[in-house]
């Protein structure tokens, strides 16, 4: 099993399909339908998880279920990036074993995450100039009328 190191590689698997666990995000792409080359895995972890130290435990445990059962699960001509989650560091190392292998399953049978909006992140709302999208009030401190 080799591994994805390039931002490039990185971002065309985002291009791909994606699929959601308790520990960790899959994402897939294949390659060319004609490339046998072994699968590759890249590994990232987000700065919302934690400090260096969490998001490396959590890129070490990943690894390991990578190592230890990618050879027999994952597909020649793939590209994977796992995304860890901080339901990685607690989850019990056997849960995350049948994640991995419930997630490759679902993604050979087809099933995917509901469709990611075209028009970029979800979840991300745009402001008007000083307003708050929770309240439709303008925000800040003199935001009440003086009288």
């Amino acid at each position: 099993m080799l591994r994805l190191k390039k931002r490039s590689e990185f971002l065309a698997a985002a291009r791909g399909v994606r699929l959601s666990r308790r520990g960790f995000v899959l994402q897939a792409i294949r390659r060319t339908p004609e490339d046998k080359d072994p699968a590759r895995v890249g590994f990232t972890v987000t700065k919302k998880v934690g400090n260096a130290v969490i998001r490396n435990r959590v890129k070490r445990r990943l690894r390991e279920v990578a190592r230890l059962l990618g050879p027999e699960h994952l597909q020649s001509g793939w590209d994977y990036v796992l995304i860890g989650k901080y339901g990685a560091l607690h989850l019990p190392f056997d849960s995350l074993c049948a994640d991995f292998k419930g997630c490759v399953r679902d993604l050979a049978s087809g099933k995917t995450d509901a469709k990611r909006r075209a028009s970029g992140r979800s979840g991300h709302r745009k402001t008007s100039a000083g307003g708050s999208h929770l309240s439709g009030k303008p925000a800040g401190r003199n935001s009440q009328s003086s009288s």
